[in-house]
């Protein structure tokens, strides 16, 4: 794992499809150590995750269960995700402890909507830090600007957009992102000048 900033650490496993790096986080905090969208690793990184002692897996969307259940297995942290995404991780073999509610505060972050690409999708906002983190509701690519999935992925598009022009209002510099390469400072502007492309 690479620390990104102080107790912000970040993990990648290279996606042959999208031919950019899909991100794990973990996030050290008094309030017990979380680990966010975990992909897949290594058995050598799933050891140095065990020895952060996750108490919390946070799914910001459905599709980032990847790796959760192995990390749950070996670490014992309890698996939380909105419920509108919940069912669909449980069929993928996930076990789901807790619901992530909008306006809830988990550490240092408090849960914020980016429902669009699919209705449960969360994004991670820590006001003290300036740094907002999300899963798929836009990409950190090309590296140093912000992109998005495919239309053909999403539940709806126009619904994302509205939730992205929301985040772009947010007060933050760092941005971190499930899908791409992370944006340290100006991530607040590479999300306006994204949101400024919308119709």
């Amino acid at each position: 794992m690479t620390e990104l900033l102080p107790d912000v650490l970040r993990w990648t496993w290279f996606s042959e499809k999208f031919q950019y790096d899909f991100n794990g986080h973990l996030v050290r905090h008094a309030s017990g150590n979380l680990c966010i969208d975990p992909v897949e690793m290594s058995a050598e990184v799933l050891e140095e995750l065990a020895r952060e002692q996750p108490s919390r897996i946070l799914l910001t969307n459905r599709n980032h269960f990847r790796a959760a259940e192995r990390v749950r297995a070996r670490t014992g942290a309890r698996v939380a995700v909105h419920p509108a995404d919940a069912a669909f991780v449980r069929e993928k073999g996930v076990t789901v402890d807790d619901e992530l509610a909008i306006g809830q505060h988990v550490g240092p972050f408090k849960i914020v909507a980016a429902d669009g690409k699919s209705p449960g999708e969360i994004a991670l906002y820590d006001a003290a830090r300036k740094l907002l983190l999300v899963g798929d509701a836009c990409v950190g690519n090309p590296p140093g600007a912000c992109g998005l999935l495919p239309a053909a992925v999403m539940d709806a598009p126009e619904t994302l957009k509205a939730s992205l022009r929301r985040l772009a209002t947010l007060d933050f510099d760092t941005l971190l992102v499930g899908d791409g390469e992370p944006i340290l400072s100006g991530g607040r502007a590479a999300l306006q000048t994204l949101v400024s492309t919308f119709a």
